[in-house]
């Protein structure tokens, strides 16, 4: 055990300094929420379980949460392909990923992400010069993020079941025919494995990420109401977020599982509306439980995204996201899907939004 707690602090000790890459003086200067459509999460059993992932992925999905864990794959290669549908389904998301060992002590990963609307209406020239409508005149766009992660893990032979990552991404982010952005970054995991306990770390956006915007300032300039300001080329950044997960696998009487898990996510880009606030850096907890019963089917809840929500009344109340997952694995192929339930405050009624997502994964020799 004593071993075990090494390694823990050494992982901690990780965190501590990913932490202070993030100067306070650069929160005045970045924006809040960038590139924010890479934290929404993947995967049917991830999103399920409330998106705590860190220390326990491990198939094509952990070239997301955590490279490291690309080097628990059970099997030669992995393939994943997800399909969710956002508010009413105007917002699509998808992501497909691979993975495969490269020898013992090494692998590597693709993953591919996509998030976007299309079909939208450009109406600014629907009345013409001569003040009819010509629905003729009617465009339409697509508003899409992008991202392509390329992973490598290895293990670290000094310590037994220590476990690093990295993830290369390049970022493209594109507004129709108005703008357009590039953006590149790389991310960081740590993962140990003792006995059934699972500690992980990851370090999004380690070194910053920036995206570089380029703007068509002639289409802004043609419907632009005097004195409005045409918007100008620039540079995002997006700091560094932090990520640090524990689990534990326990055996149930019978051929039952049960694997909880608790991630506790950093943002260092300014105070935040989470359970624990500061200027310097927001803390959000997640949990997550996974019941399963002969490696063949598995029940999953988790609850997330703690937020204080003011009422129509005047009075802040906490509420948390919960999700619902259910899982089947058979001869390799893997199906997930899960449920997520976000509770809204409208005029003072509280309202229910449903997300439903659909992953499928296969692992072959």
């Amino acid at each position: 055990m004593p071993h075990f707690l090494r390694c823990a602090a050494v992982v901690l000790g990780a965190g501590l300094s990913l932490g202070l890459l993030a100067p306070a003086r650069a929160q005045t200067k970045t924006p809040k929420y960038s590139n924010e459509f890479l934290n929404i999460g993947v995967g049917g059993r991830a999103l399920g379980m409330g998106n705590v992932q860190a220390s326990l992925a491990q198939d094509a999905t952990a070239g997301y949460w955590n490279p490291a864990g690309l080097l628990d794959q059970k099997t030669k290669y992995d393939a994943v392909l997800m399909h969710s549908e956002l508010f009413s389904g105007i917002v699509k998301n998808d992501y497909a990923a691979f993975s495969m060992p490269l020898d013992e002590q090494s692998a590597i990963g693709a993953s591919f992400i996509r998030l976007g609307v299309d079909d939208i209406a450009d109406t600014r020239n629907l009345v013409n010069e001569y003040g009819y409508i010509n629905y003729d005149n009617i465009t339409y766009f697509s508003v899409a993020d992008y991202a392509l992660l390329l992973s490598y893990a290895r293990k670290l032979g000094a310590i037994e079941g220590l476990q690093v990552g990295a993830n290369a991404k390049v970022i493209y982010r594109n507004y129709g025919d108005f703008a357009n952005a590039w953006g590149f970054g790389i991310d960081a995991g740590v993962r140990y494995n003792r006995n059934n306990w699972r500690l992980g770390l990851m370090a999004r956006d380690i070194t910053t990420t920036f995206n570089a915007w380029s703007i068509n300032a002639d289409k802004f300039k043609s419907t632009a109401l005097p004195g409005e300001e045409i918007p100008k080329n620039s540079t995002e950044i997006t700091l560094p977020r932090l990520v640090l997960g524990v689990g534990r696998l326990v055996q149930l009487p019978g051929q039952f599982t049960a694997l909880a898990a608790l991630d506790l996510e950093a943002t260092t880009d300014g105070q935040r509306n989470t359970l624990l606030s500061s200027k310097a850096l927001s803390v959000d907890p997640r949990a997550g439980l996974e019941v399963g019963y002969n490696n063949l089917v598995f029940l999953r809840g988790g609850v997330s995204n703690f937020q204080q929500i003011k009422t129509f009344t005047g009075k802040e109340e906490w509420k948390a996201q919960p999700s619902l997952g259910v899982g089947v694995a058979l001869s390799g192929l893997r199906l997930d899907m899960a449920l997520s339930r976000l509770a809204v405050e409208k005029l003072g009624q509280r309202s229910q939004t449903n997300s439903i997502i659909v992953s499928l994964g296969y692992g072959f020799k």
